[in-house]
């Protein structure tokens, strides 16, 4: 069976594994021009599920939908120092894990934000992926950056900070304290993350979704989906995935690694931003 054409970006790599996944995706061109302003309109699609909690997202119908979206936007910040948060990074690893993985969000964890401009601390996803009657939590990470080894490097430490026995007890109570009774898979999700449950029982249930932006000289160099260029593109992507894989990652943790190439940085976060506020003044 042919997969349905994607609306703005193309899969060009995905290999899910037992232990170090990998997806490639690729922001695709229309008449020359680099498609950020139709992929920010795709993640903003995410953003009441991002940002709001279950029993709130189930509210939204035609008559909700104005107060809901609004309300969401506004959740995200209000700051126009914008250019290095890392709240799109978080909302493009939500889109793109439930496009590449049809998860389920477990948790908003924007929405229990201490103050209006402040970061939200800890795994930047909370998700589930059902397998028939049972399921794997994911607990995603986010690096928005323009450099792969900068954003290679960085994520690395968090990871290791995050397998740590202690930070995992300590984010899953703040998890549990967060999941809305409301949502069909609340006890589920409270019995696994239970501290009686050993970690190593959590273990084997648990997959950390990593994605990594970057500029890609290979996009900035092209115009359109030419042969060459997809191709040339996936040899760079296998050579990054290689270079994350040969870095020092805990050996305990499944993770899939989420790759997107950008031509601009600068010029997605200027689209992102534009919906953003555009949402917060409708």
């Amino acid at each position: 069976m042919l997969e349905p054409p994607s609306k703005t970006y193309d899969r060009l790599i995905h290999q899910p594994h037992e232990t170090r996944g990998l997806s490639g995706i690729s922001i695709n061109f229309e008449m020359g021009v680099w498609r950020a302003d139709q992929f920010s309109r795709f993640v903003f699609r995410y953003l009441p599920e991002f940002a709001l909690p279950y029993s709130e997202r189930i509210k939204i119908n035609d008559q909700t939908s104005v107060e809901y979206l609004q309300k969401a936007a506004e959740l995200v910040y209000s700051t126009k120092k914008f250019e290095n948060r890392g709240e799109f990074g978080e909302l493009i690893l939500h889109a793109l894990i439930r496009e590449l993985f049809n998860s389920n969000p477990a948790i908003s964890k924007i929405y229990y934000k201490d103050s209006h401009n402040s970061t939200v601390k800890g795994f930047d996803a909370v998700h589930i992926v059902e397998d028939g009657d049972s399921f794997e939590l994911w607990l995603g990470e986010a690096k928005f950056h323009e450099n792969i080894n900068a954003a290679i490097g960085s994520v690395v430490g968090e990871l290791k900070k995050h397998s740590e026995a202690q930070y995992l007890r300590r984010e899953f109570a703040l998890i549990t304290n967060k999941i809305d009774p409301s949502w069909e898979h609340a006890e589920k999700l409270k019995l696994l993350l239970n501290p009686d449950v050993s970690l190593d029982q959590i273990f084997d249930r648990l997959c950390i979704p990593v994605l990594l932006t970057y500029e890609s000289e290979i996009v900035q160099n092209y115009n359109d989906l030419k042969k060459e260029y997809e191709a040339q593109l996936r040899t760079e992507l296998l050579s990054h995935y290689s270079k994350f894989c040969q870095s020092d990652l805990p050996k305990t943790l499944k993770i899939h690694l989420i790759l997107l190439p950008l031509k601009d940085k600068k010029e997605l976060v200027q689209r992102l931003q534009g919906r953003l506020v555009a949402w917060q003044d409708i």
